[in-house]
């Protein structure tokens, strides 16, 4: 896989043993504020630092969806992710969006 597009926010993760895109999208947002049953930045902001594995599977699907994985995102429940390797996927999802 090619590196990450930092100009739309893209980032890579190793996933269930191969590189996977990430990216915050508005509709990976949107997806994650209903998933999480937050309104607006301050809300995810707050909620982000308090996840349950339900959360951080959610989460991780919104964001392998923006990055055009929809295959891994919809498999989550079986995929061998280790718990680790997700929260730092998300981190480094949410890193490059801010650029």
């Amino acid at each position: 896989m090619s590196g990450a597009n930092g100009a739309r926010g893209e980032a890579v993760a190793v996933l269930a043993g191969g590189e996977r895109r990430l990216c915050l999208t508005l509709g990976a947002l949107a997806e994650i504020e209903t998933a999480l049953g937050v309104s607006g930045v301050a809300g995810l902001t707050e909620r982000m630092g308090s996840l349950s594995a339900r959360d951080l599977m959610a989460v991780l699907a919104a964001l392998l969806r923006g990055g055009g994985e929809e295959a891994l995102a919809g498999e989550l429940v079986r995929a061998a992710i280790d718990p680790v390797e997700a929260a730092e996927a998300v981190v480094l999802a949410f890193v490059a969006a801010r650029g």
